[in-house]
């Protein structure tokens, strides 16, 4: 290896094939979403388009990709929905199945089920709106 290589270590969003990859997971994980009778309630007022848009360039930013997301915050967005604990807890499951599904590397699904964990209290009902 030369000094001028770039010796950097891969984001996941590197890892998992960039781009492509996100819209794929976006897709897999909204068409299990809205086959969920639980959750397919959530969405039936929302530009599906553009809610796939929104999580793709979030997750995007979770995986270390570039990060261009300029939409509202997840309390902001999730709050006046009113969402269970057990909703919430669904959703990430879906997630998980759909990255497992997709052949993501386990140590990104554990840091993206860590993410999941830590903004929680943003997304569910009577968590704390500012995150603390």
């Amino acid at each position: 290896m030369t000094v001028t290589e770039e010796t950097a270590p891969l984001t996941h969003y590197q890892r998992i094939g960039g781009a492509g990859s996100v819209k794929a997971a976006v897709e897999l994980f909204y068409d299990k979403v809205l086959a969920d009778p639980e959750l397919a309630g959530y969405f039936s007022d929302v530009d599906m388009v553009g809610q796939r848009r929104h999580l793709a360039l979030m997750l995007t930013v979770v995986l270390g990709g570039p990060n261009e997301y300029t939409g509202r915050g997840l309390a902001e967005a999730h709050q006046p929905l009113n969402i269970p604990l057990e909703h919430y807890v669904k959703v990430g499951e879906h997630l998980t199945a759909t990255l497992t599904e997709l052949g993501v590397p386990a140590d990104i699904i554990t840091d993206v089920q860590a993410v999941l964990a830590q903004v929680q209290d943003q997304v569910v009902a009577g968590g704390d709106p500012a995150g603390v």
